[in-house]
């Protein structure tokens, strides 16, 4: 009996217990998603792709960590659109900086939060042309007044020629430290870490889930810096060159496979270009190669170098950066190719397009025909002279001058002098 009461008061603590476990996770997940270094397509794709991930569980909050100089404003606007459609209360944390389009993020958010030493502002846009400043200073003070922000003080982040009194003169660009970001009320809240923020403003919350960049995604965002990708076109361009004048497939070949493959698969990774720019690229080295076998330069040759460079553009983040890329690393490997040759280093596919055959004095070859042994020698004008034409002379039909008089046809004449290939007549 008495075992039979333990048991019956052991399920029901059992039962309690259940239950107020199950109350006391009531609590949802905060995710923290970073928006670190260049703001561009991966940058895009990141946040989309964690997001989603998030709103699977249905977060109690989102906080956007941000830490950049800016970078493309197509892609800033795309991260923006994905933040402000969001239900779910949502967190810009400027954890040291938000320069440029990072502004834009920043105020996308219903709550911004500055750590110490942080800094927010200089988003003028480049190239700032007028067309570019207009379209972005308008977006920057649309998304304010959406978020209940002051569009002008964030409008002069952007455009030199806004003036606030007290905080910025005409002709430059206010940029903010965490201090007086939160006296002007652009900031809400000035935090260090995320469980100060959740707290600040009273946010329950399980567990922060902290979002990581993979390490591949890493890599390719550093290779799509233009910078990186610009010496990765040089790279390949000049290693080209060097195994065109080098016997074999070597080192050359090997370096500019490496470079082109890390070119356009970093592109193809962080989402700036499909299938279509590598496959026009192997269609223009394919159409080379067929030029190398060929002899002469045509179609093929053309057709494989305008492939390559239209692959080259389409698979850029930024057209302007590419053609530039593209115009110094075809000026350098047009230097190299020309040390090469002045260092007597021999290509064997340029005899493919150039005739490199010699007639050498020493094989028995001449530049002129030797007509020293007719001089003295006596002949007849088969056309008159005047004072060229042609006489003949022991049956050889020579093209000869006289000194300066006129010679009919038929009269007799005297070769007087040989000057290279120049014969001198007379008549006699």
């Amino acid at each position: 009996m008495n075992k039979k009461i333990l048991l019956i008061i052991f399920t029901i603590l059992l039962i309690i217990s259940s239950t107020t476990l199950v109350f006391a996770d009531t609590g949802k997940d905060v995710y923290v998603i970073p928006i670190k270094g260049d703001i561009d397509n991966s940058t895009y794709q990141f946040v989309q792709r964690e997001l989603n991930n998030a709103l699977k569980s249905d977060p109690q909050a989102i906080i956007f960590e941000i830490d950049t100089y800016g970078g493309y404003i197509d892609q800033a606007e795309k991260i923006k659109n994905l933040i402000v459609r969001l239900d779910v209360p949502t967190i810009s944390y400027v954890n040291t900086k938000a320069e440029s389009a990072g502004v834009l993020l920043t105020i996308s958010s219903d709550t911004i939060v500055m750590s110490s030493g942080s800094t927010i502002g200089s988003a003028e846009p480049i190239p700032n042309t007028e067309k570019t400043l207009s379209y972005w200073v308008e977006e920057l003070r649309a998304t304010a007044v959406s978020k209940d922000r002051d569009p002008e003080l964030v409008a002069s982040m952007a455009d030199k020629s806004i003036k606030i009194d007290g905080v910025i003169d005409k002709g430059r660009l206010l940029n903010l430290n965490f201090r007086r970001a939160k006296e002007l009320a652009l900031a809400d809240l000035l935090a260090n870490n995320y469980n100060e923020i959740l707290e600040e403003l009273d946010i329950d919350y399980d567990e922060i889930i902290v979002s990581e960049i993979d390490f591949v995604t890493k890599i390719a965002k550093f290779i799509v810096n233009p910078y990186v990708l610009s010496l990765l076109l040089i790279i390949g361009f000049i290693a080209i060159v060097v195994e065109i004048f080098t016997m074999g497939f070597g080192g050359g070949a090997t370096v500019a496979i490496i470079s082109f493959a890390l070119y356009f698969g970093s592109n193809f990774i962080v989402g700036n270009t499909g299938w279509t720019a590598m496959l026009l690229f192997i269609a223009g080295i394919i159409l080379l190669v067929i030029e190398a076998i060929v002899p002469g330069f045509g179609i093929p040759g053309i057709g494989g170098i305008l492939s390559i460079v239209v692959s080259i553009i389409l698979a850029s983040p930024d057209v302007q950066i590419a053609i530039y890329s593209i115009v110094i690393a075809f000026i350098l490997s047009i230097l190299v190719a020309y040390l090469f040759l002045k260092y007597g280093q021999k290509s064997p596919y340029f005899d493919k397009i150039v005739l490199n055959t010699k007639h050498e004095g020493d094989s028995g070859y001449s530049s002129t025909v030797n007509n020293i042994r007719y001089l003295d020698r006596e002949g007849v004008a088969i056309t008159t002279l005047r004072p060229s034409g042609t006489v003949m002379v022991e049956d050889k039909r020579l093209d000869a001058v006289t000194e300066g008089q006129f010679i009919k046809k038929g009269e007799k004449i005297k070769i007087v002098k040989i000057e290279g290939s120049k014969i001198v007549v007379r008549k006699i």
